[in-house]
């Protein structure tokens, strides 16, 4: 089945964003303008007795631990990114899209899954797209699965938020890219929703069901598609996204 395509970018972030730079500058300000109209503040001196930290090193052994892998996240996310995709599962056939190649996605190939490519292509460089990964399966009889592993730089910018939130933004309307509703919220997610679309029925054709999942963790978005001819259950789109939420 031929995945649609999405219609929309996001740009709340990065206007808030705007705005907390905005705020900063003004808040900057008036500061300095206070206190050109205070007397000056004797400072203390330069060389106290105590004040610096830690007074003593630690005795040797005592020193903390380092996060493990597990703790620390940016120890997975800046590894091998194909290997935090989610395996397919039994019984399902891997797909050999022509959108990935060796489990990359180019950011061309991202983009023009848009309806407006070359916009979102410029819009995903200057929100600091680093790569994207992917797996496609199938299974039984006409169940497709794509999923896509978004990473962005760190930076003021918020790129895996800003891009997922504007993809949830557009979710409740009616229109053939929106599933027409809130969808329901990714359980341990924080930010995560996943939506079931309304069937398309046509004359002579088989009906074509739409479920996807939206979250973000971290600098890396989560985007979650599966199309079948039957009914898409709740529970396959929800439990595919946290297990896929699980290994970031």
């Amino acid at each position: 089945m031929e995945n649609q395509r999405r219609r929309r970018r996001g740009r709340t972030t990065l206007l808030i964003a705007a705005a907390a730079v905005l705020g900063i500058v003004a808040g900057t300000a008036t500061g300095y303008a206070v206190q050109a109209d205070r007397e000056p503040t004797p400072l203390p001196l330069l060389a106290q007795p105590g004040v610096t930290y830690p007074a003593k090193s630690l005795p040797k052994g005592e020193e903390a631990e380092p996060l493990s892998a597990k703790q620390d996240t940016r120890v997975r996310t800046d590894g091998d990114l194909r290997k935090l995709l989610v395996g397919k599962p039994s019984g399902a056939e891997e797909a050999f899209p022509d959108w990935l190649s060796d489990g990359w996605m180019s950011l061309d190939m991202f983009a023009g899954d848009f309806q407006e490519p070359d916009s979102v292509f410029e819009d995903m460089l200057k929100g600091d797209f680093r790569r994207a990964a992917g797996a496609s399966w199938t299974q039984g009889e006409n169940r497709t699965v794509n999923i896509y592993l978004v990473q962005f730089r760190a930076s003021y910018t918020m790129g895996a938020a800003n891009h997922a939130e504007g993809q949830q933004s557009y979710m409740p309307d009616d229109d053939e890219f929106s599933a027409g509703n809130s969808g329901d919220p990714i359980k341990g997610s924080g930010n995560g929703r996943y939506y079931l679309y309304e069937p398309e029925r046509k004359a002579g054709y088989l009906p074509f069901y739409r479920a996807r999942a939206i979250a973000y963790r971290g600098d890396v978005m989560v985007d979650i598609n599966m199309f079948d001819a039957k009914p898409i259950s709740k529970k396959d789109i929800r439990t595919l996204a946290e297990r896929q939420l699980e290994r970031l």
